[in-house]
């Protein structure tokens, strides 16, 4: 099969230690083969590519998508609660996707919740840890709030989405710092809904803004909320949240004000997750940004070569492109985030995202007329990783 060649000006990296290779006579251009385009569904599409350069081959695949269509649209994918994770393909399977990769770093082995926030069919499931407790590299500039999101007037963006939640309480209104987080900022209220799933809840008050292996808060408090009304109040408890029910949960000072409520109080809650563009989003996962305007972000790692898993999108905001490399395999090593990112601006991306890599990696798509998707990527692990959320793409 032909492939279509482009020209992608990598600079891969070399380990540290080993001399630099010598100039190729590409002018240390590594040629990127993108193959034909596979119809999944109208404006879906799948390819395979293969990159050679100095530190070896790297396989990847990408899914296209063209949000001009209008039967195709995308929207987050979970395993049904916010703590908890499984299998991509048995997401996308369990909603129809035609496509699906997964999505954001997460607090893994813990509660296995998210880092950033997360919105599904434009409502909110949750907001962004503090910056301190973010997972995954270091990418410069990126912040915990930072999502890829497609708005409802269906235009991909990366955006930021802040927290806005208060408690209005019989005699004061009270402020409300985190929403269905891994990690409750210190001396800070979070709300808990019937989404985060089964996880105690008291994980959430340990450790600090800054360390995650400090100790858990010495003062927690909880009050649950059922129509308006404070039903329980005592410590933080566990198992999944009633529907129509909500838990606020509080450390240090957050601990204290909590105590100030009683069963029976009346109370209001409000929250929403305000995005920086103005826009309002039908669906956004948490990620870091590694270009703009066509411009891999100053300053990106390019030295840890890993697995890589990203989304990307055109300048216009109609096109997505859902792509993963595979690492650590004998075929294909990697790629480091500066790769990944000039990667992408070769294939004319013009935003992008890195999300979770190494063993999370994973992209699925469904043939047309199969009846599950199929995992189209070359995972590292001895199995795709079980992973928090990820962007699910549909058709019809």
């Amino acid at each position: 099969m032909l492939a279509v060649v482009l020209a992608a000006v990598l600079a891969f990296a070399v380990p540290a230690g080993d001399p630099p290779p010598s100039p190729s006579p590409e002018g240390e251009r590594a040629l990127a083969e993108l193959h034909p385009a596979r119809a999944l569904a109208p404006g879906v599409s799948h390819r395979e590519l293969r990159t050679t350069a100095a530190a070896g081959q790297v396989l990847g695949d990408v899914v296209e998508v063209d949000l001009g269509v209008s039967s195709v649209h995308a929207d987050l994918l979970t395993p049904g609660a916010v703590a908890a994770r499984g299998p991509i393909a048995e997401m996308a399977n369990g909603t129809d996707a035609v496509a699906g990769i997964n999505g954001d770093f997460f607090d893994i082995g813990a509660t296995n919740a998210p880092t950033g926030p997360a919105v599904i069919d434009g409502r909110p499931l949750k907001a962004a840890v503090p910056q301190g407790r973010r997972m995954g590299p270091a990418v410069p500039g990126a912040e915990t709030d930072h999502v890829f999101t497609v708005g409802t007037d269906r235009v991909a963006r990366i955006d930021r989405l802040r927290l806005d939640a208060r408690v209005e309480a019989p005699s004061e209104t009270i402020p409300v710092v985190a929403l269905n987080q891994y990690a409750v900022p210190v001396d800070g209220i979070g709300i808990f809904t019937p989404e985060w799933g089964e996880v105690e809840r008291g994980r959430t008050l340990c450790g600090t803004d800054v360390d995650r292996n400090a100790p858990c808060a010495a003062e927690q408090a909880e009050v649950q909320v059922r129509d308006s009304t404070v039903v329980r109040a005592g410590p933080p408890g566990a198992g999944r949240i009633p529907d129509g029910e909500l838990v606020l949960t509080g450390r240090e000072q957050g601990a204290e004000t909590l105590r100030s409520l009683e069963v029976g109080d009346p109370v209001e809650v409000s929250y929403e997750l305000v995005p920086e563009s103005g826009e309002s989003p039908e669906f956004a996962v948490g990620g870091s940004p590694i270009m703009f305007a066509g411009a891999p972000v100053a300053d990106l790692d390019d030295r840890e070569r890993a697995p890589r898993s990203a989304v990307g999108t055109s300048s216009d905001g109609r096109r997505l492109w859902l792509l993963t490399l595979d690492g650590r395999q004998s075929d294909s090593v990697g790629a480091t985030l500066r790769e990944l990112a000039t990667l992408l601006r070769e294939m004319d991306v013009d935003d992008a995202v890195n999300l979770d890599g190494g063993g999370s990696s994973t992209l699925v798509h469904r043939s047309p007329g199969a009846g599950e998707v199929t995992i189209v990527n070359d995972p590292s692990g001895p199995s795709p990783r079980l992973v928090p959320n990820g962007i699910g793409i549909y058709s019809g």
